[in-house]
């Protein structure tokens, strides 16, 4: 399996070994480690497009980053091999979520506007900052920087493909400046 499957969702990638036994310094693209637990397999995607699925036995946050610990990946030699794959997960496995929540890959794309109808941007990336995130809509030349909050954000429409914002005061004017 050379593309990525629809089923797949990208959570994350492997940074680098972690000490001598096995364990990878991952870079995660969620806020927890639950996510990669969730169906207790995550799938590898290497630099050269080659699949594996392997079994997690932990993860656990470490200084920015999260330690993943897979069944069998027990020498720094090993790990050495995955430095760089790409982890992905069955989107099946992930926890159903609230009405007003949603996961990154699903707000990433969206068009972005203003109540009165003006066309702001597209969201380009998310910031998580620890209070909440905050959207990157991009046009062209110009970023916005968008906190993801209620009263800013007053609808999302998934089907339609686009977010709706308050007119904020200061907002636009501070992103310009």
């Amino acid at each position: 399996m050379k593309e990525e499957p629809d089923n797949l969702l990208l959570l994350g990638k492997v940074l680098r070994p972690h000490g001598l036994g096995g364990l990878l310094r991952i870079d995660s693209y969620a806020e927890s480690g639950d996510s990669f637990l969730a169906s207790r397999a995550v799938f590898l995607r290497n630099r050269s497009g080659e699949w594996q699925a392997e079994e997690v036995v932990s993860v656990h946050p470490h200084k920015g980053a999260f330690l993943m610990k897979l069944k069998g990946l027990s020498s720094i030699e090993e790990a050495e091999r995955i430095r760089g794959a790409s982890i992905y997960v069955e989107k099946s496995g992930l926890d159903q979520k609230d009405q007003d929540e949603f996961f990154w890959h699903e707000i990433i794309g969206l068009e972005v506007y203003l109540k009165t109808g003006s066309y702001i941007g597209e969201i380009e990336n998310i910031l998580s900052t620890g209070s909440n995130d905050i959207y990157v809509v991009r046009n062209g030349e110009s970023e916005i920087l968008v906190p993801a909050v209620h009263g800013v954000v007053e609808d999302i429409d998934l089907p339609g493909g686009k977010m709706i914002i308050s007119d904020v005061e200061g907002l636009l004017d501070l992103n310009e400046a």
